[in-house]
């Protein structure tokens, strides 16, 4: 296929990569200036989306994506499918659909979990919102991106589906973390707690795949110094997309609301920008209940 590819950051070039490697015809645009490997550079987001049979754009939010739908859409091909990797708001998501359906375009929302290393392997799971026939048409190139994509419904589910889950995993991650602070406070070694509850009924992938304590479970973060592997201030994002979400649909989220609170004070007032998710477990070591 002809892939046009906007937005070539941390995630966005590894897969634009892939898709080269893969034997596809890839043009690249990025706001920064950036070379990936088999990927022929444009001088703008039109110019990498006219005549392509699929554009994919992977950006910061729903306004940067509302402002870049508005540069390409009028330059696709009919019948090309817009494919948007970013994790945006569920109304931007919908809106950016409508208008390229509009258009005759076969819009799909398909935010991504597995982080950089996932974007690198190929390994990511793209969740996917939209139409039977612009998920089949973008299918093929979620099989070089990832190893699991999921038809979750139209325009806008795969963006809920990437808010609800993440919601899951901030608030259980700070549940694990409180979990082994007061673990700790009450003498109990770390590895018999990892080892009670991981085979047991607070088993959850915070604690069994992606344990806050340095030293227990399979390799973590935690294991080096809490170096992202999902950042803090990126759990933010997607907890505040969850907010957004919830308030838009009119539905009651209180621990979601309160995990993105937390974050919200982690990262801006409390050094946890540039850390990993899972440093609340230092956070929460070093209060008191008071």
């Amino acid at each position: 296929m002809k892939i046009g590819f906007i937005g070539l950051g941390n995630m966005g070039g590894p897969m634009a990569a892939n898709l080269a490697k893969a034997g596809h015809e890839v043009t690249g645009f990025d706001m920064a200036d950036v070379t990936i490997d088999g990927v022929t550079m444009a001088d703008t987001g039109a110019a990498a989306a006219t005549g392509a049979d699929v554009v994919i754009t992977m950006l910061p939010n729903g306004q940067i994506l509302r402002a870049v739908a508005n540069e390409i859409i009028p330059v696709m091909s009919e019948g090309a499918a817009f494919v948007d990797c970013s994790t945006v708001d569920v109304d931007s998501a919908r809106a950016v659909a409508e208008q390229a359906t509009a258009a005759g375009l076969l819009p799909v929302d398909a935010p991504v979990s597995g982080g950089v290393g996932g974007a690198a392997g190929g390994t990511l799971t793209f969740m996917a919102g939209g139409s039977k026939d612009a998920f089949a048409k973008a299918d093929p190139l979620f099989d070089i991106m990832g190893q699991k994509a999921v038809h979750c419904g139209d325009a806008g589910a795969g963006q809920a589906a990437k808010i609800c889950n993440n919601m899951i995993l901030g608030v259980t991650m700070i549940a694990t973390c409180e979990a082994f602070a007061l673990a700790d406070k009450l003498g109990l070694d770390r590895q018999s707690m990892f080892d009670v509850v991981s085979t047991s009924s607070g088993y959850s992938w915070t604690m069994n795949a992606y344990c806050p304590a340095p030293g227990v479970g399979p390799q973590s973060p935690a294991d080096n110094d809490y170096k992202p592997g999902f950042a803090s201030e990126l759990m933010l994002k997607d907890l505040r997309l969850s907010q957004q979400a919830a308030e838009s649909a009119d539905a009651d989220t209180p621990m979601g609301q309160a995990a993105a609170a937390l974050y919200e004070q982690f990262v801006e007032n409390e050094n946890g920008l540039g850390t990993d998710f899972s440093a609340m477990l230092p956070r929460f070591e070093k209060r008191s209940r008071g």
